[in-house]
């Protein structure tokens, strides 16, 4: 197994109208974006080239709305999450 290409934690994921965690994690790996709970159980991932991300104009700048095998996820606190998703597309 390599070495994550962008990992960031503590990330707040929300599926519309609720949360799933506060604190968990965003990882690109392996061409894949994954979205793991505080305790590293998978809530959901896809290759990158099924993800679709993006930043709402109304979204505060550390927010993200990342769909993801045709679900809606919020993330807050993904930090550089949309410029490490554009990184890895276009290099893979």
């Amino acid at each position: 197994m390599s070495e994550p290409e962008f990992t960031a934690t503590g990330v707040r994921i929300d599926r519309w109208p609720r949360s799933l965690t506060r604190a968990g994690e965003v990882r690109i790996e392996d061409g894949r974006l994954s979205l793991l709970t505080s305790y590293g159980s998978e809530i959901d991932s896809a290759p990158l080239g099924k993800v679709r991300a993006g930043r709402p104009w109304f979204a505060k700048p550390d927010e993200a709305v990342a769909t993801v095998n045709g679900t809606r996820y919020r993330l807050s606190g993904s930090g550089r999450l949309l410029e490490a998703l554009k990184k890895a597309t276009t290099t893979s």
